[in-house]
């Protein structure tokens, strides 16, 4: 693709990204787990003043473990690898689906730009702003968790769950294609959000019968609860597939498809 058509997609893509409030209000929803887990460390630091105050430690022990950093790490990759599911999915059905529910998608593709330019704008600025959004939780993370004053700091435990995080990341972006795909052949925002939670049902009823492994959407959270290892190499080759398929539905759907509304 012609390198000044693609930056001028990506261009209009990024305005259309700024100038919206989906994205910010994406943004403020998603810093609430870092916020929710200092909440959690507070609590079981302290379960007596916790209850004196009205808050709830059961709920806190359950969810977070211990006060320490490597529960709120367990807690930030989780949280991650279930929710991300969701809010990427919420946003790539926003970029993809607008043009829909905008009547724009008309003059979109009668641009000399190609299809394809449009599509490859739209998925990079959806995997910027996700990457972003999870560096932005992680960082959010530790300024609580050091605020909190909680134990069992180091520079491995660090290391270590970075990784974990930006893998459950990494594995639940790969996923989005579908949404794009379903966000074209429903023309709006409602068929992809509806598919993905379809999805986040049947990984739970996959990990449940115990093919979680070989389930696409079920494998980014298995890889946040166990760090990777009850995953084989199937199960990222599973998804390396999957995601194939879904970019490669996405960009023939946009090529060929009849975009007459």
């Amino acid at each position: 693709m012609p390198m000044n058509n693609f930056s001028a997609a990506l261009f209009a893509e990024i305005l259309k990204m700024r100038r919206s409030k989906v994205p910010l209000f994406a943004t403020l929803g998603f810093s609430m787990v870092p916020l929710m887990g200092g909440l959690f460390m507070v609590i079981l630091k302290d379960p007596e003043a916790a209850r004196s105050l009205g808050l709830i430690s059961v709920k806190a022990q359950i969810t977070a473990g211990t006060a320490e950093w490597s529960s709120l790490f367990n807690l930030l990759t989780q949280a991650i690898a279930v929710g991300g599911i969701i809010l990427f999915a919420i946003i790539t059905s926003w970029v993809f689906g607008r043009e829909f529910s905008d009547h724009t998608v008309k003059e979109l593709l009668a641009l000399p730009t190609s299809r394809e330019t449009i599509v490859s704008a739209k998925f990079v600025v959806i995997v910027a702003w996700a990457i972003v959004n999870v560096l932005f939780i992680f960082a959010l993370g530790l300024l609580v968790g050091t605020l909190v004053d909680i134990p069992g700091w180091s520079m491995d435990l660090l290391r270590t769950s970075f990784m974990d995080i930006l893998g459950s990341a990494v594995l639940t972006i790969a996923l989005l294609p579908f949404v794009a795909l379903l966000a074209g052949i429903g023309r709006g925002y409602l068929s992809p959000i509806g598919w993905m939670i379809l999805m986040v049902a049947l990984a739970q009823v996959a990990s449940f019968m115990g093919w979680g492994d070989w389930f696409p959407w079920a494998i980014p959270a298995m890889f946040a609860v166990s760090h990777g290892e009850q995953l084989g190499l199937h199960s990222y080759v599973v998804v390396i597939v999957a995601s194939l398929v879904g970019l490669a539905a996405t960009f023939w759907w946009w090529r060929n498809a009849d975009q007459t509304r």
